[in-house]
């Protein structure tokens, strides 16, 4: 099966969109990027500003900021590609310190969210794609330093994540990293166990698809290329679970 053509991916993909042009702002609200647009650059990027300290800074320090505060220095001259953009809270402020951000998302209002803020900011050295399909990403150079997926590849069944991965690992090489924020197992089975298309309302507010991961999902999910581990780590009282690792085949 084409990837490009899959039914699953597909009908994965036009139901996501259905949930993620709803993105997460400040540190526990959600506001549409289709409102966001409708404002003046200074009120949007103020909002982007407010939003940014309350995710990253104070009590949120241990749930987000830290690990902005570890990887924009990793980041700083690499080139990463931001796998659902979101509204670019941690990336802009990657941008901020000096990385050359690819900015992807699969709804079309993000990416133009980002595109203004990081314009009204002078972050010049920064690229924007709307991935309609997985066909988007042939545009991408294959010299990605770093795939950066905080908290999007989660919300699709395995078996789209590894379709959708698949096409992602052909811009990263052997000596680049894949960094993924997920859930856990231990979040799900504390959380009741429910089944994934009912884990998104616990989690997320309405997402049709919640899944956890972990290393062997990851393995799978990204063979025949193969990994070392640089970090694999539960936090913030196992709500959250990170992954840091390098592409060795």
């Amino acid at each position: 099966m084409d990837p490009d053509t899959d039914p699953l991916l597909r009908k994965s993909f036009d139901l996501l969109r259905t949930k993620w042009g709803t993105v997460p702002y400040k540190q526990h609200e959600r506001i549409r990027t289709v409102d966001l647009l409708r404002l003046p650059d200074k009120e949007l990027v103020e909002l982007w500003e407010q939003s940014h300290q309350a995710a990253a800074h104070g009590a949120a320090f241990a749930n987000r900021g830290w690990y902005q505060a570890l990887y924009r220095d990793i980041f700083r001259g690499r080139k990463v590609m931001d796998v659902g953009c979101g509204m670019g809270l941690d990336t802009i402020h990657y941008a901020e310190h000096g990385a050359e951000i690819t900015f992807v998302d699969i709804e079309p209002s993000n990416v133009e969210v980002v595109r203004r803020i990081c314009d009204a900011r002078n972050l010049r050295r920064n690229h924007f794609l709307y991935m309609e399909d997985l066909s988007s990403l042939r545009v991408l150079p294959a010299d990605y330093d770093f795939i950066y997926c905080c908290g999007s590849m989660i919300n699709a069944p395995m078996e789209v994540s590894r379709l959708e991965s698949q096409a992602l690992l052909e811009h990263l090489p052997v000596g680049g990293r894949w960094v993924e924020l997920g859930y856990p197992r231990a979040r799900w089975e504390r959380e009741g166990s429910l089944p994934f298309h009912q884990w998104g309302d616990r989690t997320d507010g309405g997402a049709p698809w919640m899944e956890w991961h972990d290393l062997e999902k990851l393995d799978w999910m990204m063979a025949p290329a193969a990994f070392d581990v640089i970090l694999n780590l539960e936090f913030h009282y196992s709500e959250f679970v990170w992954f840091d690792l390098l592409r060795k085949s």
